[in-house]
């Protein structure tokens, strides 16, 4: 609503009509705007004061308004949120010596006026400023102590100097600030040689349409070819990994320096990225969340529902193929239902501004599973972090507490800075896909704020090589490399951030152009970086360099039990069908990271399952016999592709189920579990006191371990939980590690603390 519109319905003609020496302004409403076109009027205390300039004048100290009293009541029918307006808040002034006039409102806060100190006295005021309504005229305003009402001209030119200063804003820019510079937060200087190969069936789709005076022809996609894309993509991802990735697990095989666990691990995940080439079998379970991330060219144009066209690819992806379906939906806020799609997803698309990419749609496809994705760690800190002896004290701290749960080697991404802590995280999973490798390599350049510090890189990459956790079960190669990305910060944080991506390393890069559609190659031939080995070799060589080992130290005098890789060598076979207490007394022969084969029966329960047999041990006092009878395995499978026993079924994360494990072992239950990733000290000391063991399953090679080494599955309880469901599995020369022992011994404390 206007001033004006305002001031109509408020008053009547007669209540404005105010003596002025016979001019024929009499009645007249004078209203002007001298810095804005509009003027909004609130609720709240508004003070129509001539801070900007004069309103309108009344030469005598009565007003014939003043009989309306301290308010105002709108004479308008129609709802209006100014229908109360306190009179005592509009003060009225004349002009000096002008013709024309404005009208300005400012707001108030009332707990300002008070009787005793208010710009506009109760009491009468002979300023003009006084309010007209008031009916007083005694007092002057407290605000400019004028005496004499002549002197007005002179109080409003001074008070309307003031305000006017008081309420412009400045134009000129402070010395010494700097000019301004647009300059991105990421940028990438240096192009990155992807591989990409053209998609000719969904080139064709594309559509070029060209608009008058527009510089460039528009790239048409449709979210059909969205969609098509986004599927193939998640399959992509799920049965190929890069080359890069496999030739670092091929250098870890080869390297003398490697650990046997090294190179077994090494060889276990090249052999099941053949498997999973044939694309029955996913190279992992968990075939994680469905993240896209979209660059969109500001000549690209789509009908605006990129968003679900992404979601129906995905959809397409994870049922048409065997693929597990992760995502739970809540119901309300306790209770939760698998999606049974996998969605939804998480999709992120941004705006490109670079004028090279106008005609260009870039797109990121990620398969995130749980265990990688929990492994992602965001610490505020300060400016005193930023020295190089205090950020390696605490890089080698907290990278140790990644642990081996997210299945390495591992891609590490450390992000130092960021504006934001979303800013920070996000980051840290782009780095991680190396995706940001383009960025600076240093900090003083014109392109962006953000760089990598290569020295960083390699200092942290032999850290991590230091601490001998390894590839999973002690050695050298905890990671394949490391990324370190420095951004900006606000100068009372530092935020810092830390994550992985594990061994199943699983995006690909797309983009659409005029040219057609691409997507990155990934490797279709992964047995080209398979040694000329098999196991037995592996392992025959490892018992030769174990004992040529021993021998060197016995001749050192160097021979510390604690410190030798008491497992490495020859597996020792474990027959699961004999009773627990049988199989119990097996493996105490045994020392912590001897490697073993299991043939046999398990149970199969996974999260859902260990809350649903803690409710019953709560509610019937004992747990079911097969708890008691069984090596437990913490899993959930992929889906059973068509004609076989098994879909992928490699271990979930030990640690979630860690809280169990004392209460079940208690009555005779889970005394030996198989998972992947260290555990708890209140596992190790249950199975000290109870006699139980855990075993570490090798984390990532699912595929192999569903076609190879499980030969029947079925489903004992809970089928409607889908693959939480507790199964019960036959397997054959499985593969694991002792972890933990009924001596109290831990395979990772040397490493882990």
């Amino acid at each position: 609503m206007t001033v004006l519109s305002f001031l109509s319905r408020s008053f009547s003609a007669s209540a404005f009509f105010i003596q002025n020496g016979g001019s024929a302004r009499q009645g007249r409403i004078f209203l002007a705007e001298r810095r804005s076109n509009t003027a909004t009027v609130h609720r709240s205390r508004c003070l129509c004061s001539s801070s900007s300039s004069s309103f309108f004048s009344s030469r005598s100290s009565s007003s014939p308004i003043s009989p309306l009293g301290s308010s105002i009541k709108s004479h308008s029918s129609s709802s209006s949120p100014f229908s109360t307006v306190p009179a005592s808040l509009l003060a009225m002034s004349s002009p000096s010596s002008s013709s024309s006039t404005s009208f300005s409102l400012r707001r108030e806060d009332s707990s300002s006026f008070s009787s005793s100190s208010r710009p506009f006295s109760d009491r009468g005021c002979m300023c003009p400023r006084a309010s007209v309504l008031s009916g007083s005229s005694s007092s002057p305003c407290l605000s400019c102590s004028i005496e004499d009402s002549s002197s007005f001209s002179s109080c409003t030119s001074k008070r309307s100097h003031e305000r006017k200063e008081a309420r412009s804003f400045s134009s000129s820019v402070p010395p010494g600030t700097p000019e301004f510079v647009y300059k991105k937060v990421f940028d990438s200087p240096t192009t990155i040689d992807v591989p990409y190969k053209r998609i000719d069936d969904l080139s064709n789709m594309i559509k070029m349409i060209d608009v008058p005076d527009w510089d460039k022809p528009l790239l048409y996609v449709s979210g059909d070819l969205i969609s098509s894309l986004t599927k193939r993509a998640f399959e992509d991802i799920s049965f190929y990994l890069r080359s890069s990735h496999l030739a670092s697990l091929r250098r870890i095989f080869d390297d003398p320096e490697a650990s046997e666990n090294d190179r077994f691990v090494a060889l276990t995940l090249l052999k099941n990225a053949n498997i999973a080439a044939g694309r029955v079998y996913p190279g992992c379970q968990d075939t994680g969340t469905a993240i896209v991330l979209g660059k969109k060219g500001s000549n690209v144009l789509t009908k605006g529902d990129d968003e679900k066209a992404i979601f129906k690819g995905v959809y397409d992806a994870y049922t048409r193929n065997n693929l597990r379906y992760s995502q739970v939906a809540p119901k309300d806020m306790f209770t939760e239902a698998n999606t049974k799609t996998n969605l939804p997803a998480q999709v992120d698309i941004l705006s490109s501004s670079s004028p090279e990419k106008s005609q260009c749609y870039e797109l990121l496809f990620i398969a995130k599973g749980g265990g990688s994705a929990n492994k992602t760690f965001f610490y505020q800190q300060t400016k005193a972090l930023l020295n190089p002896t205090a950020l390696y004290s605490f890089l080698e701290k907290n990278i140790k507490t990644i642990g081996t749960s997210a299945c390495p080697p591992y891609h590490l991404a450390i992000v130092i800075g960021g504006l934001s802590a979303e800013q920070t995280l996000k980051t840290v999973k782009l780095a991680s896909c190396r995706y940001l490798d383009g960025l600076p390599t240093h900090g003083d350049n014109v392109d962006c704020y953000a760089f990598r510090d290569l020295d960083w890189e390699e200092k942290v990459l032999k850290m991590t090589r230091e601490l001998g956790i390894g590839a999973q079960f002690g050695g050298k190669y905890f990671c394949h490399d490391v990324r370190v990305v420095r951004l900006p910060r606000h100068g009372a944080s530092c935020p810092l951030g830390i994550g992985v991506s594990c061994s199943a390393d699983r995006q690909v890069l797309a983009k659409i152009t005029p040219d057609g559609v691409f997507m990155e190659q990934l490797e279709l031939n992964p047995a080209r970086f398979l040694p000329d080995v098999d196991e037995e070799y592996l392992q025959k060589a490892g018992g030769k360099r174990k004992a040529v080992k021993e021998r060197e130290e016995e001749e050192e005098g160097r021979k510390e039990e604690e410190e030798r890789d008491e497992g490495e060598g020859e597996s020792v076979k474990i027959d699961l069908n004999m009773p627990m207490k049988d199989i119990l007394k097996e493996l105490s022969k045994y020392k912590t990271a001897t490697r073993l084969s299991l043939t046999g029966t398990m149970v199969v329960a996974r999260d859902i399952a260990h809350a649903k047999l803690l409710e019953r041990l709560e509610t019937e006092g004992d747990l079911p016999d097969y708890i008691k009878k069984h090596p437990i395995y913490y899993a959930g499978p992929a889906k059973t592709p068509e004609g076989c026993v098994s879909g992928s079924f490699g271990p979930t994360t030990a640690g979630r189920m860690d809280v169990y494990v004392d209460r079940f072992m208690q009555k005779g239950g889970s005394m030996i579990t198989l998972a992947k990733g260290n555990r708890s000290k209140a596992v190790l000391n249950a199975c000290k006191k109870y006699g139980g063991f855990y075993l570490g399953s090798i984390g990532g090679p699912a595929a192999i371990l569903g076609r190879d080494c499980i030969k029947k599955v079925e489903v004992l309880e809970y089928p409607e939980l889908g693959m939480e469901a507790i199964w019960k599995i036959e397997v054959q020369d499985f593969p694991a590690f002792i972890v933990m022992d009924d001596k109290g011994h831990d395979l990772y404390s040397k490493w882990l603390g």
